[in-house]
């Protein structure tokens, strides 16, 4: 058979027919994605993933969806404050298409949409706050703009799953009042952390003095009081002293008197005892005449001493005639 024959053969087009005809009606359906199916241009159902079968030329894929999570970059667009600042902002949008046919069926281009939306709501959320606010509370910015989205776009079977703001950039100018602001807030902090370290150093310093004083006098309290002791034993000791001399005097005076009593209570005693009062009352004239050089006497005194001197004469005598009488 030559080739012309093959090409008009019948079974050769019946057995192409065949395979497109199962081409077309069977379809390898990827994990994560949807295939949205049209029969006679009207929704019949989605496609999952695995094996999957249509009717050739009834059905068709009208649309390929992604269901994984996807980024959407937000162009840097201008948002006017409340309090009239121009700011140029810019994010990111994480959304992930839920449902296939919703994504394809409601909205032509879900992803446009969606960017269009963030941008929309962003401007709206900058401006219902003040410069510093929006400085301050990105996390806010983002909740609301994530609620808002979320809300918005369920009817295109998309889930806004998060939203950040990148970068917010105001005017030059404005640029330019918050480094002053932010060099002030500095200087203003490095005053304050200067003025608590000098107040807790003269804290520190104030309460060691304290210490100090309160150790000193704690040291000098007690210094008086051993003082006072040691002064206190010096006295009771001294004072037992002196009275244990004085006893000791007294027991030494008494034992004297007791032995001059005992001898003056014998005769030769009593003739010492004359003979030392002789002595004694010669050595006191012989005192006051050299003292001065007139002597006043009432006139018996010579007369007493006369005696005194005699009787310790004859004192004197006898004592000795006993003293030689009782060595022969």
């Amino acid at each position: 058979m030559d080739i012309n024959s093959l090409l008009t053969s019948p079974l050769l087009w019946a057995a192409i027919v065949i395979l497109y005809t199962l081409k077309k009606g069977i379809h390898f359906v990827p994990q994560n994605r949807g295939y949205v199916i049209y029969t006679f241009g009207k929704y019949d159902r989605t496609l999952s993933s695995g094996l999957n079968f249509i009717i050739p030329f009834v059905q068709l894929v009208a649309a390929d969806r992604n269901l994984k999570e996807q980024a959407l970059d937000i162009s840097s667009q201008s948002a006017i404050t409340r309090d009239n600042i121009s700011l140029n902002i810019d994010g990111i949008l994480f959304m992930k298409v839920v449902d296939a046919a919703a994504a394809t069926n409601n909205v032509n281009d879900y992803k446009m949409a969606v960017t269009q939306l963030a941008m929309t709501t962003m401007r709206n959320a900058i401006g219902s706050m003040e410069l510093d606010e929006c400085f301050q509370s990105r996390d806010a910015i983002n909740a609301t703009i994530l609620q808002a989205m979320t809300e918005a776009t369920q009817p295109w079977g998309v889930m806004v799953t998060r939203y950040e703001i990148k970068d917010i950039s105001p005017p030059q100018s404005i640029r330019e009042d918050m480094e002053k602001q932010m060099t002030a807030e500095r200087e203003k902090r490095s005053v304050i952390l200067t003025a608590e370290g000098v107040k807790t150093a003269a804290i520190t310093e104030a309460e060691g003095l304290k210490a100090a004083r309160v150790l000193d006098a704690e040291g000098a309290k007690a210094e008086q009081v051993l003082a006072a002791e040691a002064f206190k034993e010096s006295q009771i000791l001294d004072a037992i002293g002196k009275a244990e001399a004085i006893r000791l005097v007294a027991e030494a005076d008494a034992s004297a008197l007791t032995k001059v009593g005992d001898a003056a209570n014998t005769e030769s005693g009593q003739s010492a005892v004359l003979l030392t009062l002789a002595q004694d009352a010669i050595a006191a004239h012989r005192a006051i005449a050299a003292d001065s050089t007139v002597v006043l006497t009432d006139g018996k005194t010579s007369d007493n001493i006369a005696n005194t001197v005699a009787q310790a004469i004859a004192v004197s005598s006898s004592l000795k005639l006993s003293t030689s009488g009782d060595e022969g």
